[in-house]
Formats: structure tokens, C-alpha cells, sequence
């Protein structure tokens, strides 16, 4: 019996040190891009399962943001995470970099989802970004 469990870990040993995921050429960029859902209005899809948790159970509820503050934060925000995702800085966190135009008026509701993905990153991975404010930072 340990002579088999032996023979079958062995066999196995090759196929785990095969690369999972093929890497992508430099000149292929991934960038997350806003687009309007069917209502007409901006949206942003996040794929981690726990940001909806987040948004539900601990990120402050949107009424407690105005669209002006929202959108002064994303600016900086969106800098600094571009600015960490062209350096390769957190590379084990940011995948991608935003395209945000700040002259376009995306709507509260976009606002307050795109910061809220700043405040999970914190959240989730710890990574502290310059543009939270203090009542949006986890501390640790």
C-alpha cells in the first residue's frame, strides 16, 4: 500500500510543477476599462466573490459620500494604482491598470463602486493606498 501511494505521488510530482497560466507578451496590456451598462449608466464589474460582501456588509453605505468627494479620491487613486501597476509594484495584487477619464461624468453610483475597490484591496490584502482617507483604511 505505501509502495503504491509512493508510485502515484511520483507520477503526480511532474504535472504540479507545470505553469497553470501562460504569460502574457509585454506588448498585451491588461487594462480595466468603465462601459455603460443596458440602463445607460456606468458601471464597473469586479470578480472577486468577497467584494460584494464587502460593498454589503462593511464598506460605509454610499449615502454617506457625495459624487465631488468620490470623484477627487478616484483621481488620486486611479493615479496611484496605475502608477504601482506600470512599476510592478504589488504584482501578486494589481493585475491591471483603470482607464479613468476624470472629465467624464460617471454618476455617483460609479464612483462610490470604483472607490469601494480601493477600500476592499485595504481591506483584503492590506495594501494601503494614499488616496483612502483615514475612516476607509484598515488598520492592522
Amino acid at each position: 500500500m505505501k509502495n503504491l501511494i509512493l508510485i502515484v505521488c511520483i507520477f503526480c510530482l511532474p504535472f504540479s510543477c507545470l505553469s497553470q497560466d501562460k504569460p502574457k507578451p509585454d506588448k498585451e496590456k491588461s487594462e480595466i476599462k468603465p462601459a455603460k451598462n443596458d440602463d445607460g449608466e456606468w458601471d464597473i464589474t469586479v470578480l472577486d466573490t468577497q467584494y460584494d460582501y464587502f460593498l454589503n456588509a462593511i464598506a460605509k453605505p454610499m449615502s454617506q459620500y457625495t459624487e465631488s468627494y468620490l470623484k477627487s479620491r478616484n483621481i488620486i487613486l486611479v493615479s496611484e494604482w496605475n502608477s504601482y501597476y506600470n512599476t510592478g509594484r504589488y504584482r501578486n495584487v494589481i493585475e491591471s491598470s483603470i482607464s479613468y477619464d476624470p472629465k467624464e461624468n460617471y454618476g455617483l453610483k460609479f464612483e462610490y463602486k470604483l472607490y469601494q475597490v480601493f477600500a476592499y484591496v485595504n481591506w483584503k490584502y492590506g495594501l494601503r493606498m494614499n488616496g483612502l482617507s483615514g475612516s476607509d483604511v484598515t488598520r492592522y
